[in-house]
């Protein structure tokens, strides 16, 4: 066995971590080595203080904690978004915090529909939608159910383009669509791909979107956190993320949401008074005023328990830094590969891409009994999870993971396999 392959050299690599001292802010669970983080982020220390500091402003302030509580609980939304902000690479207007990822997805796709459908001439066939088949289901949910709502019919108009291994979506297969359906109004593409941690070349793809004359829209969930982006920069129209990944704001928090300041001033598919301008909100108009951000695209009142842990958890992140929370995720997941290869048998495969510039945050083992593995790893203590029909996806997450971690995981595999575990106990049920 090669010497870089032991345990003492995965120490040896922790010792040499820029970001080991962040793993002690972190709580982790007991009894148990976490690899889930592209599921759910640990809490820290950091968003339980923001969590509390919002519990004692309801207690001593009351009503009073929408004016005078500092930061304003009315400002929220727009206060986290200006911090998420450098995370995407947009301007603070462009970014807002609210509602859920598929509350989001609905109210952009439905914007962006309208407006393809006000710059259409007269007797055109209705526009369409670009996806792909791997990407996680509420995606396709929710622009079929914008569409519906238009009498546009998606079996026809939301075009789906198909993996050719499924694993992975080829660029030229989204070109290949954009080429051959002239109707094509709006792209729509996840950052990362769920099941096997494909990261998309967002600023290809956004190129080959505009120059077909097409909208495009990103699902960032599986990388805001963990992959710096620059959407502003690029000139993507509209993303949509969640925070309870790689941003650690905890199950239920609130999600994210991006648009490109060329389009404030569309009106919200879904409006409500959390997204009126603020300067005239309590007048209590009945005609909505959009505010002139992307704030534009808040619903209802912000949920403050549910937003809190992000302010401490986004303070944890702009310490460590983006870039280098990318260079240590690059980093484990080149070893967790580099490991299934060396210690794990020919049965084990791994079906994200090898080049970190195609990868996102984890990684997907590929097993013929990935479920019953699954189950067992997490008897054992290792947190994972299974997505149908063959993977166990890893997920080192870069603030909390260490090498040892990895190393201890991939060993915990490799006496499992020996084993031919087939039993099932558990299953997950998270994204």
């Amino acid at each position: 066995m090669s010497p870089q392959y032991d345990r003492a050299d995965a120490i040896e690599r922790d010792s040499a971590d820029a970001l080991a001292s962040f793993r002690d802010r972190f709580i982790q669970p007991e009894d148990a080595l976490y690899m889930d983080g592209n599921s759910l982020g640990l809490a820290s220390d950091a968003s339980i203080e923001t969590l509390d500091r919002v519990v004692e402003e309801w207690k001593a302030l009351a009503i009073r904690g929408w004016t005078d509580s500092d930061p304003d609980w009315f400002h929220y939304g727009e206060y986290l978004g200006e911090l998420v902000a450098p995370l995407v690479g947009a301007n603070a207007s462009e970014v807002v915090v609210g509602n859920s990822t598929t509350v989001n997805i609905h109210t952009l796709i439905g914007t962006f529909l309208d407006l393809a459908l006000a710059e259409q001439p007269e007797n055109t066939p209705p526009p369409a939608v670009l996806v792909n088949d791997l990407d996680f289901p509420t995606d396709h949910y929710a622009i079929a159910a914008q569409l519906t709502q238009r009498g546009i019919d998606p079996d026809e108009k939301l075009r789906v383009v198909e993996s050719s291994d499924g694993r992975t979506i080829e660029m030229d297969a989204i070109i290949d669509a954009l080429e051959t359906h002239a109707d094509i109004s709006i792209v729509f593409m996840p950052s990362v791909l769920y099941r096997s941690g494909q990261l998309f070349d967002l600023e290809a793809i956004t190129t080959a979107a505009h120059e077909a004359d097409a909208y495009v829209g990103f699902d960032c969930a599986h990388s805001v956190g963990v992959v710096p982006h620059e959407l502003s920069t690029v000139g993507v129209d509209f993303a949509v993320w969640c925070s309870y990944k790689y941003l650690n704001a905890g199950p239920g928090a609130l999600a994210g949401l991006y648009v490109n300041k060329n389009h404030f001033g569309a009106e919200p598919t879904l409006a409500g008074w959390w997204g009126h301008e603020k300067a005239t909100q309590f007048e209590m108009n009945q005609t909505f005023t959009p505010a002139e951000t992307a704030g534009a695209w808040q619903i209802g009142t912000v949920s403050m328990l549910s937003a809190a842990p992000l302010e401490g958890a986004l303070a944890v992140i702009d310490e460590a830094g983006i870039e280098q929370i990318r260079s240590k995720s690059v980093a484990l997941t080149d070893y967790l590969i580099t490991l299934v290869d060396g210690r794990l048998g020919e049965v084990f495969s791994v079906g994200t891409p090898r080049e970190p510039s195609s990868r996102g945050g984890h990684v997907s083992i590929e097993h013929p009994n990935a479920k019953q593995l699954s189950a067992a790893l997490r008897e054992a203590g290792v947190v994972v999870d299974y997505r149908p029909p063959n993977v166990v996806r890893l997920c080192p997450s870069p603030l909390y993971t260490r090498f040892v971690d990895v190393w201890d995981a991939v060993e915990l595999i490799r006496s499992l396999a020996d084993e031919e575990v087939t039993t099932v106990n558990v299953d997950s049920q998270v994204t």
